[in-house]
């Protein structure tokens, strides 16, 4: 018999219905004349790039021919070499929301903003007295638009200039009463983020504030952790909150909220104590794009293949157990994937020639029901050989690999240092082991 290895990872809140984990692996299709419809791919491993400031990395963005990452409490300017240089201070220990105009660089740090004059070399902080502070910015026609800590005002600065603001440059989000905790720009249009609903709006030239509401683009979701929202194929993703409850994942659908996550992740991340402080960026290899979505706090990393519609787990080995991937944040820059560490100053490409986490293992974990569904006989069976389909000759040389049976599972595994894996087949419920 075959047994059912691809899928995604679904731990139900019973694991007697399902308690399949896919950790550091995902689903690829193969079309027709394939040996079979689908394999298993490895997650692309961490290769050092390079080091800037002291750490963590807080976040990055890539404009013109450099790269700027916020590392630490400071500002740096790196190239396509990865040489980094220091620009100057930036204040708090989060994540920061950047984009440029072609020649500023907005830098928002919650509450404080830092601008970067490309043209120039000159950087400081915005201190016009009617700044009220920054959480997240995004660019339209020649604005930048950010909005308030704290208050359903989101503004907009001086026409190509970022250190200045109009005292009347802002309005209110008020289709529903709550708080504006983050917006993004997409298509043009500004998506503003509340805790229970989004609004969208559009530049419409309007003499004393440029910006107006789309009539009917009111979605009653709103979104519960403001560096959750992402953009990708041509949608936005974030993680969801209303007045009925929250720790659901959602992806714009024109004016709509499309649920994208599964029961299994929704009980996972209701498992949480602490969600307000996830993460989210984006990324695009070999043609899959990804939504990876991080819980800080919960040292958990959730990760949605929109080819596929499947979710697995992204996790970094720490000698016991896994925990959260090294990734903080992502920019495409100097033909790399390059994501930033969340405890360290190092910079990583994703490479899927890499079989390793920056040198450390990198784990794989994958666990399913030995039989398909449907086909538990609860009658006892016996075999008496197991075959594995894997491609070999990229590990260490020479490797000892071999299968451990305990009463409940079967693991696959190999003593290379480069080479780590761990293959966990959880037979169906009862006494009798169905592998």
């Amino acid at each position: 018999m075959k047994t059912p290895i691809l899928g995604s990872s679904y731990v139900a809140r019973s694991v007697n219905a399902a308690d399949s984990r896919m950790v550091n692996l995902f689903p690829e299709m193969v079309p027709d004349g394939g040996k079979e419809p689908a394999f298993l791919q490895r997650a692309p491993g961490l290769r050092l790039v390079g080091a800037v400031g002291d750490g963590p990395i807080r976040g990055m963005w890539r404009f013109g021919d450099f790269l700027y990452v916020a590392s630490g409490g400071k500002l740096y300017r790196v190239d396509a070499n990865f040489a980094a240089t220091e620009l100057g201070l930036i204040n708090g220990s989060g994540p920061v929301s950047m984009s440029d105009n072609g020649v500023q660089l907005f830098v928002a740090c919650n509450p404080d903003a830092f601008i970067y004059n490309a043209s120039t070399g000159a950087f400081a902080q915005v201190t016009d007295p009617d700044f009220p502070g920054a959480v997240t910015v995004g660019y339209l026609d020649g604005y930048f638009v950010f909005n308030e800590p704290n208050s359903q005002r989101f503004w907009v600065t001086s026409l190509n200039d970022g250190a200045s603001v109009d005292p009347l440059d802002f309005a209110s989000a008020e289709a529903n009463p709550d708080d504006v905790v983050s917006l993004m720009v997409s298509h043009r249009e500004v998506w503003l983020f509340g805790n229970n609903s989004i609004e969208v709006w559009y530049n419409a030239g309007l003499a004393d504030f440029p910006l107006a509401r789309i009539q009917g683009a009111v979605l009653e979701f709103g979104c519960q952790a403001p560096y959750s929202v992402a953009k990708m194929d041509n949608s936005l993703f974030w993680l969801g909150a209303d007045a009925r409850g929250s720790g659901v994942v959602y992806r714009s659908n024109g004016y709509n909220a499309q649920r994208i996550s599964t029961h299994a992740v929704e009980w996972q991340i209701q498992q949480y104590a602490v969600t307000n402080d996830a993460l989210a960026y984006t990324y695009q290899q070999d043609g899959h794009s990804f939504y990876v979505l991080i819980f800080p706090t919960a040292q958990a990393t959730w990760v949605f293949d929109v080819s596929t519609g499947a979710w697995h787990e992204r996790a970094y080995w720490d000698g016991v157990e896994f925990r959260r991937h090294r990734s903080n944040c992502q920019a495409n820059f100097a033909g790399r994937i390059v994501v930033g560490d969340w405890e360290g100053n190092e910079l990583y490409a994703f490479d899927l020639t890499t079989y390793a986490d920056n040198g450390e293992t990198q784990r794989w974990l994958r666990s399913w029901r030995a039989l398909p569904m449907g086909q538990n006989t609860l009658k006892r069976t016996a075999q008496h050989s197991l075959q594995l389909d894997c491609e070999s000759g990229v590990g260490a040389a020479t490797v000892d690999s071999y299968f451990i049976l305990t009463e409940n599972n079967l693991f696959l595994t190999t003593e290379s240092d480069d080479l780590l894996l761990t293959n966990d087949i959880s037979p169906d419920v009862g006494s009798n082991p169905q592998v």
